[in-house]
């Protein structure tokens, strides 16, 4: 059950953590598990946002919401300490 005291507990977690470099895993649908790097960029209200990682010149942004993060469709790993939000 997702209730508003753990929303918020997972919104503070995350916001504790922008800039800092972060492993995510989400899960598509159909089997498909998107696994990336990336920096922990912007938090608002309903959801955050992280810049990925790549080689080329242009940025990659993906957002997801702080309930995919609740429900475990993306899983969060802080990569300096290895702490899972």
């Amino acid at each position: 059950m997702i209730n508003a005291e753990s929303l918020s507990r997972v919104r503070n977690d995350i916001q504790s953590y922008i800039g800092h470099k972060v492993r995510f895993k989400a899960n598509k649908g159909r089997k498909r598990i998107y696994a990336r790097e990336g920096i922990i960029e912007e938090t608002y209200p309903c959801v955050f946002v992280i810049k990925i990682d790549t080689n080329s010149q242009t940025v990659q942004r993906v957002s997801y919401s702080y309930c995919d993060v609740l429900t475990q469709t993306v899983e969060l790993v802080v990569c300096s300490n290895n702490y899972r939000i």
